[in-house]
């Protein structure tokens, strides 16, 4: 997710005037290279500078309009038309624009070769994306899709598919991560943070990346971490608090830490750290330099492979836990705690309670049931 705030338009001096930045038209009945070169380029059209015509002002509402999407969302889109436009010149098909019937066998293909509903239903959705973007009809609408998008899902329910969620790290699982490691090296150090950053705040693995030095704002009970945009929020801050602890689970602790030994004051907060190769003098070779911090922010997919690292070193299995697990441990430790419904929403930043029900993990089924002491 973007770091910055749109604060007020302002025109950016090396941008392209509008005139050029006309969307070239799509390649209708071309074969999928063309296609998808048209997608990805289009995509990546920077928004024009305003050049008072009609056509400029058209030109940057239809930027604008794909900008709507996230980042995450866009890349996703990109790889299942790709996929999309391979699957139809293999077989002879034209994949823009497509019909209703080409794109149920594209999806019961792909279901035989055991793709999984959740990645169809994004692969589907892609296509519609593909089809409005270009101005054509959308295949996706024809009933035949929906009939066989429903029988997969259906198909996959009776074989006992079940969506896999990832383990939460609940306070008792932090515990357990954070044991391993240790509290001297940078590494440790920077991980031993972002653990405890994610879980205080609830935060996504693409929250935790982004998240800048600067950002960050303190006061007498803790941090205000300013969240610039976030996956329930596009277009307004979030501010989260982090707050002081007394155990061995203070976020604010851990992060000053890192901070110190890194020597951060400004830029991305968590980063790449690497040991460059040992050199030689002569014919010994010389002691390995010190770590080196790298001025880059980590990606959101980092994150998740230091979680999964750290969970590793634990005891864990390699896919119990992710880069959603910090999040779903800390509204999942609230409501063992008793905290209000209401309260875990805010925490976790979501629109409904039907969205933060999903990041829930309930424990033993007969505990606390309803019925006890009735039947």
């Amino acid at each position: 997710m973007p770091d910055d705030t749109e604060i007020a338009p302002r025109e950016i001096p090396d941008a392209p005037s509008a005139g050029s930045l006309v969307p070239s038209p799509p390649p209708l009945a071309g074969d999928g290279h063309a296609v998808r070169r048209w997608f990805s380029e289009i995509e990546d059209e920077p928004v024009p500078v305003a050049d008072g015509t009609l056509a400029g002002a058209r030109s940057a509402a239809s930027a604008y309009a794909r900008r709507a999407k996230a980042d995450n969302t866009r890349r996703a889109y990109r790889a299942a038309v790709r996929v999309w436009c391979l699957w139809c010149d293999r077989h002879g098909l034209t994949p823009l624009p497509a019909s209703g019937a080409d794109v149920a066998a594209f999806l019961a293909d792909e279901r035989g070769r055991g793709v999984s509903t959740e990645t169809l239903k994004l692969r589907r959705a892609a296509i519609r994306y593909l089809h409005r973007l270009a101005g054509c009809p959308v295949p996706t609408d024809d009933a035949c899709v929906a009939e066989t998008m429903a029988g997969i899902q259906r198909d996959a329910a009776s074989r006992g598919e079940i969506r896999r969620k990832k383990v939460a790290a609940t306070a008792t699982v932090i515990r357990r991560l954070l044991a391993p490691i240790g509290d001297t090296e940078l590494t440790d150090l920077r991980d031993r943070a972002l653990i405890l950053v994610g879980f205080a705040g609830a935060l996504r693995r693409s929250e935790l990346a982004g998240i800048r030095i600067e950002h960050l704002t303190p006061s007498e009970r803790g941090l205000r971490l300013t969240l610039p945009q976030t996956k329930g929020s596009q277009t307004e801050a979030v501010t989260v608090a982090l707050p002081y602890g007394d155990t061995e689970l203070c976020p604010v602790h851990a992060l000053e830490r890192w901070r110190v030994a890194a020597g951060l004051q400004r830029g991305p907060l968590f980063r790449r750290i690497w040991s460059p190769p040992s050199g030689r003098k002569g014919r010994e070779r010389t002691e390995p330099p010190g770590p080196v911090i790298g001025e880059q922010a980590l990606t959101p997919q980092s994150v998740a492979l230091i979680i999964q690292r750290r969970a590793m070193a634990a005891g864990f299995g390699r896919r119990d836990l992710g880069g959603h697990s910090l999040k779903r441990g800390a509204l999942t430790t609230g409501m063992e705690r008793g905290v209000h419904p209401a309260r875990l929403k805010r925490l976790g930043r979501h629109k409904s309670y039907d969205v933060l029900g999903e990041y829930l993990e309930f424990g033993d089924i007969f505990d606390g049931h309803p019925l006890d002491g009735v039947l």
